[in-house]
């Protein structure tokens, strides 16, 4: 059995159906107590009943990310179940496309709601959950829980895409976010705080209603690392077993060095 993340918590958003009820799969498999958000409770509760049926432990908590009030109902009731949250994953998202010119406010609005407002407020959620008991435990200079932030991102934020004017801007902003919050959490690399990473998707059309629909992205077949435009690697990966493997070995390793060279990663699959 694969105890990479076993005693750690993680809280998944949009985790009901693809990419997120995938990656919930992989912690839960990864020895990981895993916290389900959907914005309905039907498919939360599923992903929650396929991880209690091989002996992983998760819990479903529904709800709109976007409420203002609700990322910190979300992260209260994750640790009032285990206590702690190591590990924050920002996924939930939809699209809603239209040409530019044509594209309402609502639209608009909607879209970086969801992708770039509700993560930011997740991320100041967790501040009391994760940042201050890191930072405690550094004062105290004794062992030292492992803590991330996972954003999920889109090649439409990097390039843009036509009719997604929105989701690019969103995607874009979520770049921005996730480099700032690695700056001002990471400080003191040296002292294992938080990292603070982003996954980038790209995925062709046969692909996406299989990730964002009911499959589990099981197609993805490679993984990009850059780091700040300093270095580029392109490895190959069969499939989402490795896909998870090798996403969690670099989320687990201990890094060392300039805060610049160890956070803020960017994962582009």
């Amino acid at each position: 059995m694969n105890t990479m993340f076993e005693k750690q918590v993680v809280v998944i958003t949009g985790a009901g159906r693809g990419i997120g009820a995938a990656a919930a799969k992989m912690f839960a498999e990864a020895g990981a107590k895993v916290v389900v958000n959907d914005l309905n409770p039907e498919p939360a509760n599923a992903v929650v009943a396929e991880i209690e049926q091989v002996g992983g432990e998760a819990i479903a908590v529904p709800g709109d990310v976007t409420a203002p009030d609700f990322p910190e109902e979300l992260l209260k009731a994750a640790v009032e179940a285990y206590g702690k949250i190591n590990i924050l994953v920002n996924n939930a998202g939809y699209t809603w496309d239209g040409m530019s010119h044509k594209m309402a406010d609502e639209q608009w609005e909607a879209i970086l709601a969801v992708h770039l407002t509700a993560p930011f407020r997740m991320i100041r959620a967790a501040a009391q959950y994760m940042r201050d008991p890191a930072k405690e435990e550094v004062k105290a200079g004794g062992p030292k829980e492992p803590r991330c932030i996972i954003n999920v991102s889109s090649t439409s934020g990097l390039h843009g895409n036509i009719g997604q004017a929105n989701y690019a801007a969103a995607k874009m902003g979520v770049l921005g976010l996730t480099k700032t919050i690695a700056k001002e959490w990471g400080i003191d690399v040296q002292e294992r705080k938080i990292t603070v990473d982003e996954i980038v998707e790209s995925l062709d059309k046969a692909e996406i209603s299989e990730a964002f629909g009911t499959g589990t992205a099981a197609t993805i077949a490679s993984i990009e690392l850059i780091s700040d435009g300093k270095k580029d690697y392109m490895i190959p990966l069969p499939g989402p077993k490795s896909f998870s493997t090798k996403i969690f070995e670099e989320l687990n390793k201990i890094k060392t060095g300039k805060k610049e060279d160890t956070h803020g990663w960017i994962y582009r699959i």
